[in-house]
């Protein structure tokens, strides 16, 4: 168990904070870039600060302060100009830099005093990648955003699926190195959800963890698997350091504030080799819902949707001074450790683990993956409709979030030829 000063120390990320300060040397996720194909303002919150995303009219992202600093209007209500957002109140316009570069009545009625140059808003980095947007809020100079290799994978459909979790991103992360949980929150709870009492999943006999340069390695060992299984031998990553990769997605757990979390899944999934060369056009995003509104509880009836329901179950933020901890949770043990080794190294002004600045290390950074061969060299439609663990999600069904959208699920089944 940690002691409550270790606990907070973890959990709490606003500015000013340990965890902050290290989460914010790290570019997040924080919108998709389909999402402004029919809007030009998004309000963002990240690491307890409110901004304003927008694309301004030449196409330029950026991410400024929610409130203007004149009298602090809203600037998710403000509109966007050729270079910047302007403010709806008094018409105060900024560049993606925070620089005032317009203040129309004090240009004309004081332009010896060149007000607008005394007045700078908060601003962050923006950057695209793989249909996302990016944010760094962390002291310069930037890392690189990962260029990790499922990015430029050839022949797939990807989509982007976001999801506010009303619970600390840190119970959302030890999520991702807790491989015993698949058995029992995903395999068994399945057969309990449809009124069956088995037979359940295979057991975990074997479980082991690995460190690496990008985060951790977990291996898993069931009942009536070997050695070679690619489960054992390949494993999943618990990616640094706020996410899950399994080898067809990523799971981002991005920080709102101390006490909401967003999720990011960013979703590849191979079309069959009838459907070769299939090039995606424009990734699509969309947001699911984590409460059931007829039965006024949490939704449990897909994969991702479960684990929501384990972090939320944990509490707003999951009190650490009241755990049992087994062997089974080595891995939530080496995790935290890793975490508060990082927050030594930036005190003594080094990089936390994973920061990539050498662009000819990020290229296609290649990371474990189990299904290789599957996700890079494809199998024909009738091999993916048998597959035992993939053919439902073949065949249309998206099993991990619940809330697919129509016109979603209408292109996934035309991209696999359904």
């Amino acid at each position: 168990m940690l002691d409550e000063s270790k606990n907070r120390l973890l959990t709490q990320v606003g500015p000013g904070t340990p965890m902050g300060g290290l989460l914010r040397r790290y570019w997040m996720p924080i919108a998709a870039v389909s999402e402004f194909d029919g809007k030009s303002i998004k309000p963002v919150r990240l690491l307890g600060e409110n901004l304003t995303l927008y694309k301004d009219l030449s196409g330029t992202y950026g991410l400024v302060d929610r409130h203007c600093p004149h009298r602090r209007a809203d600037l998710a209500y403000g509109f966007v100009e050729q270079c910047g957002i302007r403010c709806n109140y008094h018409g105060w316009l900024f560049d993606q830099d925070g620089r005032c570069t317009e203040q129309p009545y004090e240009d004309v009625a004081q332009p010896q005093a060149n007000f607008k140059d005394k007045i700078r808003i908060t601003s962050y980095p923006v950057q695209t990648k793989a249909g996302l947007i990016w944010a760094y809020l962390g002291p310069e100079p930037a890392p690189l955003v990962p260029d990790w290799e499922p990015f430029s994978w050839k022949n797939g459909f990807v989509e982007i699926v976001f999801a506010e979790v009303p619970c600390n991103w840190f119970q959302c992360q030890e999520n991702s190195i807790d491989p015993l949980h698949f058995e029992w929150m995903h395999m068994n709870w399945s057969v309990r959800l449809k009124d069956q009492v088995g037979p359940y999943s295979p057991r975990h006999l074997r479980i082991e963890f690995e460190e690496f340069d990008y985060g951790f390695v977990y291996r898993r060992l069931r009942e009536g698997m070997s050695e070679s299984d690619p489960m054992w031998t390949t494993g999943r990553v618990c990616l640094w350091p706020n996410t899950l990769f399994t080898g067809d997605h990523f799971e981002w757990r991005v920080p709102i504030d101390d006490e909401n979390t967003l999720s990011v899944t960013w979703a590849f999934t191979r079309v069959p080799k009838e459907r070769e060369p299939y090039v995606q056009g424009t990734i699509p995003a969309w947001h699911g819902p984590v409460r059931d509104a007829e039965k006024a509880g949490w939704i449990s009836s897909h994969i991702m949707n479960q684990d929501f329901v384990a972090w939320v179950g944990q509490g707003v933020v999951a009190d650490r001074t009241k755990e049992h901890l087994g062997s089974s949770d080595r891995g939530i043990i080496l995790q935290r450790q890793r975490f508060l080794s990082d927050l030594e190294a930036i005190a003594r002004g080094e990089d936390p683990k994973a920061i990539i600045r050498d662009p000819k290390v990020n290229r296609s950074v290649a990371l474990p993956v189990a299904e290789r061969k599957l996700l890079v060299d494809g199998l024909t439609q009738a091999e993916l409709l048998a597959h035992p663990i993939l053919g439902h999600h073949y065949a249309g069904d998206y099993v991990f979030q619940a809330g697919r959208p129509a016109e979603v699920a209408a292109a996934f089944k035309e991209a696999m030829g359904i």
